[in-house]
Order: C-alpha cells, then structure tokens, then sequence
C-alpha cells in the first residue's frame, strides 16, 4: 500500500512538469509570433509612409504641370518668372520622388514581406515618373519656342514703333511747317503814333511810309488778321498813311470820341500791304 501511494505521488508530479513545460512552450512561440507581426507591421508602415510620400510628389507635380499649360487660359495671365518657377518646384518634387522611388526599392529588399505586387506597384511608378519627365521636356520645348516667338514679335513690335516714331516725328514736322505757313499766311502788322514817333522809328521819312528797309519793325503789333477785326487808337484824329481800300473798312468813334478802326473786309483790306500805319495827334 505504500509502495502504491508513493507510485502514484511521482505520476502525480510527473503530469504537473509536463504541462509547465507545454505551457512554457507556448509562451515562447506566442512571444515569437507576435514579434514577427510587429516587425511586419513597422515595415508595412514604413513602406506605405513612402508611398503616400511618392502619390503626393505626383499630387503635386500635376497641379503645377495645370497651372503652366502653355495652351490653358490660365498660363496667359502668368509672368515667365512664375511660369519657370512652376517649372523648377516640379523638377524638384520629381526628383524627390526618384529619390524615393529608390528608397522604396531598398525597403522591399530589405523586407521579410512579400514583395512581389509591391515590386510591380514600383514599376509602376518608375514608368509614371519617366511619362512625366517627357511632358516637362516637351513643356520646357515649348517654353523656348514662345519665348523665340515672344522675341521675334517684340522685335517686330519696336520695329513698327520705330517707324510709327519717325512717320509721327515727320507728320508733326509737316504739321508745324503748315501751321507756321497758315500763321504766316494771316499774319499782319500794324502800328500807330504821332509824326515825331513814326519818324524816330524810321517808319515815316519826310512824307514817305516804310519806304526804307531799316524801320523799326519791333515797334509794329503782330495780329491774326482772321482773328482781330478792330483796333482802339486812343486818338480824335486819325489818318490811314498806307494803302488800303476804302471800302474795306470804317472809322468810328466811341463814347469818348476817340477813333476805332472796324476792317470789314479783312481779305481786301490787307490784300495791297500787310502793314498798317496810322497817324494820330
């Protein structure tokens, strides 16, 4: 009986090792896997981190390509600095993505994952990164060629505005040449005074009228003759000593009465000399 008791304490404690042993083990795998699946997690985060980085280098790149489409509405209120500076941030996220592309690469080398539809996502990628290369060549191109059209035009343009220049500068100077010869063409003189002035003036010498080329002719007043239809002479006494004809004009006096030459016919009055001298007291 006590051989049988001490039997079955042994069996006992035999069954208690065993199962710490099962359970040690499990603890162990458990352990294991769940460091695999956050290693795979951390990668998987990783790798996604950088293809959202890589969607949104694209994002990006195709917003500026819209906004420096040189056939788009938009592009035309653009300035070639902001144009070229488009051109730039996209040639910069471009080159960001390739660097990225390329990190991408090297994770899924580096991965415990399975890479095989990460590797043709990549391919994918690499084939749009290429795509959008050859658009913003082909942009660039474009750029150039505008700017040598620009160029011709803007030499056109200063071209004509040289010659609109000149036929301007010319058409004025036929202008001022016909106005100085209306002017002149209307232009009369006249003056008047006592003897003893127009004779020191040497207007009048003895009894003649401008019969000598040295008369003063700063002391005559310059007039339009379309314009000044009268002369006030401050005098009551009043003699016409050139020639005009008398029924081209009157002499009137006013409320002082002194004398007022009205001309009536100004074409006929001044048609035998553009000089009038007058002789008061």
């Amino acid at each position: 009986m006590k051989k049988i008791l001490t039997v079955a304490i042994v069996l006992i404690f035999t069954g208690c090792g065993e199962n710490k042993v099962q359970e040690d083990s499990r603890d162990v795998v458990y352990d294991s896997l769940q460091q695999i699946i956050s290693q795979k997690n951390a990668e998987l985060n990783d790798i996604m981190g950088t293809f959202n980085d890589i969607q949104e280098g694209f994002r990006e790149i195709n917003m500026a390509q819209g906004r420096v489409n040189l056939n788009g509405i938009a592009s035309e209120k653009m300035s070639k600095e902001d144009i070229m500076e488009n051109i730039s941030f996209i040639q910069r996220t471009m080159q960001l993505n390739r660097e990225r592309i390329a990190r991408l690469q090297q994770q899924l080398k580096s991965s415990s994952l399975n890479a095989d539809k990460l590797s043709a996502t990549i391919e994918g990628l690499t084939l749009q990164l290429n795509e959008k290369q050859k658009q913003i060549d082909q942009l660039e191109a474009q750029l150039k060629d505008k700017d040598l059209v620009i160029e011709k035009q803007g030499k056109e343009i200063t071209r004509l505005n040289d010659n609109v220049g000149q036929l301007t500068a010319s058409d004025a100077a036929k202008a001022e040449a016909l106005q100085k010869q209306d002017k002149e063409m209307h232009t009369a003189w006249y003056v008047f005074g006592t003897k003893k002035e127009l004779k020191s003036q040497g207007i009048l010498k003895s009894s003649d009228v401008l019969k000598s080329s040295d008369f003063n002719k700063n002391y005559f007043t310059r007039i339009d003759i379309r314009v000044v239809k009268s002369i006030k002479l401050y005098s009551k006494n009043v003699e016409l000593l050139t020639s005009h004809p008398s029924d081209s004009y009157s002499l009137e006096r006013d409320a002082q009465k002194q004398y007022i030459l009205y001309i009536n016919n100004p074409d006929a009055f001044w048609s035998v000399s553009r000089y009038l001298v007058m002789l008061v007291k």
